[in-house]
């Protein structure tokens, strides 16, 4: 299902697939926002291969930046077969799917232990990233798991 943005207002939201983008920016922070969108999609995309790196946030923030610089390049996010369904899941309902959550934990548990094994004389590193880590997942795991009364 294709979700086209068809107000560039700043009306709420609402669920019937239409979405309000701001408008969008002119010059060096178009360029600017569309090169960090395409830093925080590289990163998000490795971070879904790779454990410890939390791909969607950094996927979420790179369809801010696109919103913002390019609302072609934020409908091809928006929309894209791989992606698309957790961000519009997330846009519309603030839902981190169940799967996506195990998937975060696990990678930060995995993380948590190359950090303690990468440091086993200094406590401070792995202490401060094992304590973000919990944080990060107690957040996410307090988040909707399902869209409450799907349609």
């Amino acid at each position: 299902m294709i979700h086209d943005p068809i107000r560039t207002d700043d009306t709420s939201d609402d669920d019937d697939g239409e979405i309000a983008l701001p408008a969008e920016l002119c010059g060096a922070a178009k360029i600017g926002l569309q090169v960090f969108g395409f830093v925080c999609l590289a990163v998000g995309v490795a971070g879904i291969i790779l454990p410890g790196l939390p791909g969607t946030v950094f996927l979420l923030i790179a369809l801010w930046a696109f919103s913002r610089s390019s609302h072609r390049l934020h409908l091809w996010l928006f929309n894209h077969p791989r992606f698309g369904a957790g961000l519009r899941a997330w846009h519309h309902h603030r839902v981190i799917p169940t799967r996506a959550k195990i998937a975060a934990v696990a990678a930060m548990s995995l993380a948590a232990g190359l950090l303690i094994a990468s440091f086993p004389a200094n406590a401070w590193v792995p202490g401060i990233g094992i304590a973000v880590m919990a944080m990060v997942a107690a957040w996410i795991v307090t988040r909707p798991g399902r869209i409450a009364n799907p349609r």
